[in-house]
């Protein structure tokens, strides 16, 4: 992560099965826990852009600062905290993330699928930023974090919001960061879809 504020984070609970809410839209079910803004005590926007989709890239964080969370309680400090530091501190009109993803094995809200995130400069209008809350320079999150994270990929080109033949990137390959951390860019390399290449994103 880049060594300033933004860069400390790199930028009701549903069962399986129960509606994932989004702002003026249909609910629809997932095949994952979710957790929504109100669940986590999310405050509400200052403003909010539409997000135009399908979008195709998944930009993919972690948040070093705050670390790995491994309850719903923790995970919703977590959530808090980012938003804080983005929305207060850095001045930003939400949390910058789309979703989060915690050691749980929980989705945690954050702008949603549908509306424009703060999480990558240069491709924030074309891609969805999903961070996994922890420091992960040195470790792989937990599997069921990456199970969680991934699911909520399928389920956001399921749902038409990702595009089918969409690219996946750590943040570090669209911008000066060391952010998702060395190990999880590891991770990810082996992920459908990894796109080792940035350039034709630009244009």
């Amino acid at each position: 992560m880049t060594p300033i504020i933004i860069g400390l984070f790199c930028v009701a609970v549903g069962v399986v099965g129960s509606p994932l809410p989004r702002a003026h839209s249909r609910h629809y079910s997932q095949p994952f826990e979710f957790v929504s803004r109100d669940d986590w005590g999310g405050r509400v926007a200052t403003s909010v852009t539409k997000l135009k989709t399908p979008v195709p890239l998944v930009v993919i964080h972690h948040s070093y600062i705050p670390g790995a969370c491994y309850t719903k309680a923790a995970c919703s400090t977590a959530m808090r905290s980012m938003q804080n530091a983005h929305q207060i501190t850095n001045g930003w009109a939400d949390i910058g993330y789309n979703f989060a993803v915690g050691s749980d094995g929980r989705v945690y809200e954050g702008r949603g699928f549908n509306r424009l995130g703060a999480h990558a400069v240069g491709v924030n209008v074309k891609s969805i930023g999903i961070v996994l809350i922890g420091n992960w320079v040195s470790e792989v999150p937990p599997r069921k974090q990456l199970e969680a994270a991934q699911a909520l990929i399928k389920h956001g080109v399921d749902l038409g919001y990702i595009s089918p033949d969409y690219s996946l990137m750590g943040h570090r390959q669209v911008g000066s960061t060391e952010c998702p951390g060395g190990a999880l860019q590891r991770e990810i390399s082996n992920w459908p879809r990894f796109q080792p290449n940035l350039e034709f994103h630009l244009t």
